[in-house]
């Protein structure tokens, strides 16, 4: 099993990616984290825990789905008699919420996609691809465009996954975007956060495919667990875009040459046609209502 040391590790290095995947690492973390510290005093125990919730935290900044999932799991936890036992249960929970949610997106997500159709996918991101499964499943004829995604090339996991199922996938450049938009009828997009005024943080490129395919009137659709809106955008605090080492995109960079590396970007409501979440379709705005109804820890 590995340490909780080890998990904050992988998740510093993209070791593990994704969203979700980073959500249920690190509640993983916390369970693990427990059971070393199960004979401390409660408030020693709760001191060391929120300690450690706190690296967790500081070791990926664009990740609210991770913040929630953890916030979750701690809620009200130093009021319960056997803090370990607790924690453990609610760790169970998170993963049963993140496994049913992605069954529901997949199949809502599924109906959205018609025979012969063109779907054009970004970056990667499992529920789109569980979307994009599920339509398969259904017996729905389809092709996929998507972009390689540079520098990490997490496109090609997209690829991969999806040839794998029998799905017809055409890899472009991000540099031909276009080419692959202006032949896609669906516009599939992830999402690492959703701020409380129904913006979209996803890897960038997002941004700019998204308000491409406005103009060519595609509609633009975002696959999200409704965890992955960042209640801390409410009080006006901005979500924090990452940047990444530099030396992703270019190692030895002649001198004068500056090399930005910004992992996300924003993508504006007004070019998103809807949120496919468990709770539904929904307009960015009003996703954000049904999240705090649905959610109202969060």
């Amino acid at each position: 099993m590995s340490s909780y040391q080890q998990i904050v590790k992988d998740i510093k290095s993209l070791k593990i990616q994704g969203a979700t995947n980073v959500a249920k690492e690190a509640v993983k973390a916390l369970s693990i984290f427990s059971d070393k510290y199960r004979n401390k005093r409660k408030v020693d125990f709760m001191h060391d825990i929120n300690k450690f919730k706190k690296i967790l935290f500081a070791s990926r900044p664009t990740e609210p789905a991770m913040r929630n999932a953890v916030n979750y799991v701690l809620e009200d936890v130093n009021v319960e008699e056997d803090v370990v036992k607790s924690i453990k249960k609610r760790v169970k929970e998170v993963g049963k919420h993140f496994k049913e949610s992605k069954e529901m997106i997949s199949k809502i997500g599924s109906k959205k996609i018609r025979r012969k159709m063109i779907i054009f996918t970004h970056c990667h991101s499992s529920y789109v691809t569980a979307v994009l499964k599920q339509a398969k499943a259904r017996g729905v004829k389809f092709e996929v465009h998507n972009t390689e995604t540079r520098p990490r090339l997490q496109g090609r996991i997209t690829a991969r996954e999806l040839a794998r199922e029998g799905i017809p996938v055409t890899h472009y450049v991000d540099s031909a975007a276009r080419l692959a938009l202006k032949k896609a009828d669906l516009v599939l997009l992830g999402a690492d956060a959703i701020t409380t005024e129904g913006k979209i943080i996803n890897k960038i490129g997002s941004e700019l495919f998204a308000e491409v395919a406005k103009r060519y009137d595609i509609p633009v659709y975002v696959c999200s667990d409704s965890w992955k809106f960042d209640p801390e955008t409410i009080f006006g605090f901005e979500e924090e875009i990452e940047e990444r080492n530099t030396k992703e995109v270019w190692p030895n960079p002649p001198k004068g040459v500056t090399i930005d590396n910004h992992a996300f970007e924003i993508v504006d409501p007004d070019s998103v046609t809807g949120i496919i979440s468990e709770l539904g379709i929904y307009t960015p705005e009003i996703f954000v209502e049904q999240v705090r109804r649905a959610y109202p820890w969060i």
